[in-house]
């Protein structure tokens, strides 16, 4: 193959464009078209981008080059996601902060103003490498999150949802995180937030009164709710037992399928779980030297729970409403007491005796050798499980119960599964899981306990605890009684928002904003009204709304980003915020692990492209299925490379013997025919393909035409046209169909290799042709150039020259070693066909018979639909033939060895002690000398100082050797 440097064909390109003004004159081109619309999924603007953010951001690209050629008018607006708890933390890590405390006495005006630098920083860098990705956007348009734009739409939204009566404040246990000091949506919960931790779990024993020596026996993997524990849970309709542990006597209660727990134990009866219910039990917390209050005259018993399962512990669980979300709920249910332990610090309240002021999650021991020296333990014993994290900081979370704001999703439900349905999906099991989210999920947890971020503009008054939502900037400055003009001229952001105070409509109470800032996929569920001026220009927002095509990961965004796009759209329009939602997977390694920089096997973009550029990135990103896991690695790199330099070799094989093209000639050859029936129908398959984005199906069938169709079947049969030139018409039309069909390949390959593709026309571009490749249209399939038939029989065609090639293969006979006949049993093809047959199988005649030749001579497959045989008898004159045919192709491998072109004409030189050998070459100087471009041919001893090689011809050693 030939050498190609992709990385300084992509640097030249990017300059070309750039000189050329190329995507300037693009949307020039297609200004006033038809209108499509690309939503871009704001890219965090926090760090470098990596391999995986690559993938993402080459679909946009490829869909939107696609569209253009097809004539289509665009906005093509990038998007940066800005604020949020994952650019604080990164400013954190760069001051060593610690705590929220350590943010606080910077000040958080210096903190505020440091993450809106790195972002800045960020987002700069993420633009040059998205353009040396290849990536054609508006890059001086791109929108945002942290503008004062889509600030003040969100305020627009939640003032609607204050009207729609769906914006609360609520009491709930949430996930929260003590190194963050925030709650943690459900929504922002991933499945890979869940690690496989080891956590010091604990069997525990409770007393039941009025049965002396009797306990419940639990289980829990978060020791420090213990003291919040007020209830526990059974399973009415599961088996329990009692069983007597013959080492103490003492009795345990536990599900019969637990009961060898018990190492020493005997069962002494046997119940369902609703015998249970109702039985009271002593807490393990409640002679503290300071008792809560709630827990002093409270009577402990067991409740019925059907989500009690006998897959862990010991049936019966441990209920603290003021640490577990479904034990927040079942207080609700049985109303009982919720006991809330811990501070926004992480550490137990006042109230918990030895533990107060204690972090939980450092108070497991403490509360080993408490219970055990009370006599509550049974056993302790590690356990391995999956468990939340942070989704940035990656700290272990706790579940604390907080006040919080809340969107309710209970009149919103309906309406939202409304929208998703008119969406469509790809995958289409992404229907399915948005309608399950949605179906399962729990109110959207809006607020957070930060700095960095949408300032809520929420006004609680403390005195009759109304609260107010303001929904611009208009109506703030027109509320505002104190802070405007400490306010006015800074971004909608803490700590300049908070100074403004405005009058309770309820008890004209001075009232501040609360100091919550917002969820960050508020930030990026507005952006289709907020960057498509849904308040500034209703007319513009029409032509442009819906989105045609949203595109990013689904592992995450079908419970983030795409619902929080859904939900807005349907509160402020109630419509569908898209038409088509396009979601991948993950990038992994090229092992199928997970890429953490940590691990060190991550990879970031700037590497890869410095190794290997982007274009074979992009084939890999294209031709990988997006519903699977890709495993980026540089041998599949290399694999996308490989592809890419057999298009590199067809266009070295067109420069080398293709001619100036003037005009098409008339077509006459059968390999033409089918080569251009073939292109038509890849159009087809592509444009079809990429119209329901369906990328991979489109990579499968290029590559296919590419490689086995163009390269392995037509050049490889055509070469001789292309050297011949006693057939002037014959070779024009091979020169022009090899430039017609690479000039349409290259067309579609486009959108997906934009650099290739541009550097190849640049090299074949024909007078008055468009100065880009992608400045041309889409390709049009010429229905009329496409024949079914023709392919069929080419099929049928290269299947038989399999089977011979088999065979030869059975034999022990290479093909260059002529034959004298096939016998094939089918119906008789074209002469020309049948001259196909003969040139690939190098035998002389084709036989269409009825019954297969049965002998010594024949030689066939069993294994086969089409009956067939080669005679491999070889006469001397066949034999003659393979030997100047051995001759040739080893001759020319020397000039090929040293970069000789048809332009140098060369010595040969040979020597061999075969008779045999030499009197063939004698008798047939005139046939090698023009298949070599050799002037003489010469037997004689052959020196060290030509460039030589030894051989073997029917098991004869030769030496060749040439100069120039």
């Amino acid at each position: 193959m030939s050498k190609i440097n992709f990385i300084k064909i992509e640097e030249k390109i990017l300059d070309f464009w750039k000189q050329k003004k190329i995507f300037t004159k693009l949307r020039k081109k297609n200004a006033g078209g038809k209108a499509w619309s690309f939503l871009d999924g704001p890219i965090t603007a926090n760090n470098p981008m990596g391999v995986h953010h690559a993938w993402g951001r080459t679909y946009k690209d490829i869909f939107q080059r696609y569209k253009a050629m097809n004539g289509y008018d665009q906005r093509y607006q990038n998007g940066f996601d800005c604020q949020g708890l994952w650019v604080e933390v990164e400013v954190e890590k760069d001051k060593g902060f610690k705590t929220k405390k350590d943010i606080e006495t910077y000040g958080i005006e210096k903190f505020v103003n440091d993450c809106k630098q790195r972002v800045t920083k960020y987002s700069d860098i993420q633009t040059q490498q998205s353009i040396r990705l290849g990536q054609w956007m508006d890059w001086d348009n791109s929108y945002y999150t942290m503008s004062d734009e889509n600030n003040y739409a969100i305020w627009n939204f939640l003032k609607k949802c204050k009207d729609k009566q769906i914006l609360y404040k609520g009491k709930d246990v949430v996930p929260w995180c003590i190194r963050c000091g925030t709650a943690i949506s459900q929504h922002e919960i991933l499945t890979e937030e869940y690690k496989e931790v080891s956590h010091k779990s604990i069997f525990f024993k409770l007393p039941i009164k009025g049965s002396p020596n009797t306990f419940f026996m639990a289980w829990t993997t978060t020791p420090w709710t213990l003291p919040a524990n007020v209830a526990l849970a059974v399973h009415p309709e599961l088996n329990y037992v009692k069983i007597q542990d013959r080492k103490d006597n003492n009795i345990y209660v536990l599900l019969e399928s637990k009961s060898e727990l018990v190492v020493n134990g005997k069962i002494i009866d046997k119940f369902v779980g609703e015998k249970l219910i109702g039985m009271e039990y002593e807490g393990m917390f409640d002679n503290m030297k300071e008792p809560s209050q709630q827990l002093k005259s409270y009577k402990h018993s067991v409740i019925s729970w059907d989500e009690v399962t006998e897959e862990e512990g010991t049936g019966i669980v441990h209920i603290a409403p003021g640490c577990g979300q479904e034990d927040f709920q079942l207080s609700k249910e049985f109303n009982i007491p919720v006991i809330d332990p811990t501070n926004k610090q992480g550490k137990y309240k006042q109230g918990f005796d030895f533990l107060t002021d204690r972090f939980v999650t450092e108070v497991n021991e403490v509360i080993f050798d408490d219970l055990t020296k009370r006599g509550f333990v049974f056993d302790i014993k590690d356990y391995q499980h999956r468990y939340p994290t942070c989704w940035r900081c990656k700290s272990e979370l706790i579940f604390r119960l907080v006040d919080e704001w809340y969107i309710s999703m209970k009149k919103l439900r309906k309406p939202l599964a409304k929208a998703v349905k008119k969406i469509k999906w790809l995958p289409k099991y992404g229907l399915d899981r948005e309608l399950d989210w949605l179906k399962n999920m729990s109110d959207w947890l809006i607020s957070k306990k930060r700095y960095w971020g949408l300032a809520l503009p929420i006004y609680e008054c403390t005195k009759c605890k109304k609260f107010e939502v303001i929904g611009s900037k208009q109506e703030l400055q027109d509320r505002a009684i104190e802070g405007w003009v400490d306010f006015s001229g800074h971004s909608p952001h803490r700590p300049w928002v908070d100074k403004v105070k405005i009058k309770c409509s309820k008890c004209d109470n001075k009232i501040s904003r609360i100091l919550d800032v917002g969820n960050p996929w508020l930030d990026a569920g507005i952006v289709p009204f907020s960057t498509i001026k849904y308040y500034s220009d209703k007319k513009y927002w029409e032509k442009w709304f819906p989105p045609h095509l949203v595109c990013e990961s689904f592992p995450g965004q079908f419970k983030n980003w795409f619902y929080s796009l859904i939900v807005m759209s349907v509160v402020l329009e109630d419509c569908p915020p898209v038409e088509t939602i396009f979601g991948y997977a993950l990038v992994k390694d090229e092992h199928g692990e997970e890429m953490h920089k940590s691990a060190g096997n991550a990879i970031w973009f700037d590497d890869a492209v410095t190794k290997t550029g982007v274009d074979a990135m992009r084939w890999l990103y294209f031709s990988s299925n997006p519903f699977n896991n890709l495993y980026f690695g540089f041998n599949n790199i290399q694999k996308s490379q490989n592809k890419l330099l057999v298009l590199w070799n067809i266009f070295v094989f067109y420069k080398t013997h293709g001619s100036k093209i003037i005009k098409a000639q008339p077509m006459g050859n059968v390999l033409d025919k089918w080569i251009i029936s073939k292109l038509n129908n890849l159009i087809l398959k592509t444009t079809s393909g990429l119209d329901e984005y369906n990328t991979s199906f489109v990579a499968e069938e290029i590559a296919k035409f590419l490689i086995k169709d163009f390269s392995r079947w037509y050049l490889r049969m055509s070469r001789n046209r292309f050297r011949d030139l006693s057939n002037q018409a014959d070779n024009q039309q091979a020169n022009y169909t090899l430039y017609f069909v690479l000039l349409n390949l290259i067309k579609l390959l486009a959108p997906i290799t934009p650099f290739l593709a541009e550097e190849i026309y640049l090299s074949i571009k024909q007078d008055n042709d468009v100065e880009s490749v992608h400045l041309f249209s889409w390709p049009k399939a010429d229905q009329q150039a496409i024949s079914k038939d023709m392919e069929d029989k080419m099929s049928l065609v290269r299947e038989i020259c399999e089977i011979g090639h088999s065979i030869r293969v059975k034999a022990g006979i290479k093909v260059r070693q002529p034959l004298s006949c096939v016998a094939i049993k089918s119906s008789k093809m074209t002469a020309e066909l049948e001259n196909l047959i003969k040139k690939e199988l190098n035998v002389k005649k084709v036989d269409w018979v009825k019954k297969i030749p049965k002998s010594k001579d024949w030689v066939m497959v069993d294994d086969s639909d089409i009956l067939m045989a080669l005679n491999i008898k070889l006469t001397a004159e066949l034999e003659e033939e393979g030997i100047i045919r051995e001759v040739v192709r080893q001759v020319n491998s020397l000039r090929k060895k040293n970069k000789l072109t048809i332009n140098d004409t060369i010595e040969i030189y040979y020597e061999t002690t075969s008779q045999r050998i030499k009197e063939v070459i004698k008798k047939n100087l005139g046939t090698l000398k023009k298949n070599t471009i050799s002037s003489s041919i010469l037997d004689r001893k052959i020196s060290n100082d030509f460039s030589q090689k030894q051989i073997k011809i029917n098991n004869q050693v030769v030496v060749l050797a040439i100069n120039v």
